[in-house]
């Protein structure tokens, strides 16, 4: 690619030649997230060979998201390490909500300039994504958006395809009157809400590296920072070794909008408010927000990153297998007749 350079183009406030060299300086990241014998990224499609063995009807399950506005406090604090996890997790953790192990994973990066140092280590933390749900970076696109999006600014997308037999495609239908459900803790405000979080502490203009004793210490950047939590490789194990009914990725919409997409019509999850382990993040939420109950528990995960749906015989060995797998998972509450959805109590 040495003879592809073009002067009027640069001039335009495109630089193809930055795009060839981030592809080079984030090669290193993608290739940590590569099967045995696959090809480095570059050409026009990302190949990956299906690994159907083992399944009489295998079906794929394909997800896709971004990481909303929560990429401004990467931008303000000029932190681009993880936001790229984010970008992973929102896809990945939907398409194990339905039984599938994620197989493959491709990004989409628009940006004001192409900055490759910048660009690399954004794939970097994408590449850990990757790293941690078991799945290859197999390929993606960095656009440059020069006159439409300021120079700095950038926009983070991505999309997975998973596969499961469809033997084991979880059906929510199976769920009982008298199941439990069973809380995965998240790892704080994940990827959701934070429209409502930058109003709140107006992060424009606030301190966002100042220690707060409501955080243990930590500053509030660095703690809404934190990735979201890559679920995938502790629900396989689960998978494995309990009949999992149902299970739902507490994202935008909080507990009202999401748990009910794995339960029936007819039924609902009943939570006590206090068997919630709510972290210290959403009580600052709320109470620098004014921010009613409701409106928290319909916007927010309130530390509850997955709920997972079994029967009440099989929670505790559910418990158990979490728990070997690191996550801090308890008892949430039980499925009854209800046509709300979810009654917190």
């Amino acid at each position: 690619m040495e003879k592809s350079y073009s002067e009027s183009y640069k001039a335009a406030g495109v630089d193809i030649t930055a795009g060839y060299k981030s592809v080079e300086l984030m090669k290193k990241h993608v290739r940590r997230t590569m099967p045995a014998g696959m090809e480095d990224i570059g050409g026009f499609g990302g190949l990956f060979p299906f690994p159907a063995a083992g399944m009489k009807e295998p079906v794929l399950v394909a997800g896709t998201d971004g990481v909303g506005t929560k990429l401004r406090l990467a931008i303000l604090l000029d932190k681009h390490d993880t936001i790229g996890i984010d970008c992973v997790a929102m896809c990945v953790n939907d398409v194990i909500c339905c039984g599938a192990k994620p197989l493959f994973f491709l990004d989409y990066i628009a940006c004001g300039k192409n900055v490759p140092e910048r660009i690399a280590e954004i794939v970097g933390g994408v590449a850990e994504g990757c790293v941690q749900a078991g799945c290859a970076l197999i390929g993606g696109e960095t656009a440059e958006h020069p006159g439409t999006m300021p120079e700095y600014d950038y926009d983070l997308a991505g999309f997975t395809v998973g596969a499961v037999d469809k033997a084991n495609v979880l059906d929510k239908n199976s769920v009982k009157e008298g199941d439990v459900v069973i809380a995965v803790a998240s790892s704080g405000v994940h990827s959701n809400g934070f429209s409502l979080v930058r109003k709140v502490f107006d992060i424009e203009h606030c301190d966002l590296n100042a220690p707060l004793k409501e955080l243990g210490g930590a500053s509030l950047g660095e703690t809404l920072l934190t990735p979201t939590k890559i679920y995938v490789k502790s629900m396989l194990a689960l998978f494995e070794k309990v009949k999992v009914k149902g299970v739902s990725h507490i994202t935008g919409g909080g507990f009202y909008e999401n748990m009910p997409r794995s339960i029936p019509k007819g039924l609902g999850v009943k939570i006590k408010k206090s068997d919630v382990k709510v972290l210290p993040i959403f009580d600052l939420i709320q109470k620098t927000g004014n921010i009613s109950e409701h409106d928290m528990f319909n916007t927010f995960n309130m530390g509850v990153g997955l709920s997972v749906t079994v029967a009440k015989e099989d929670a505790q060995t559910a418990l158990a297998v979490l728990k070997e797998q690191g996550e801090d998972a308890y008892l949430l509450g039980e499925i009854i007749k209800s046509d709300d959805g979810v009654v917190l109590i």
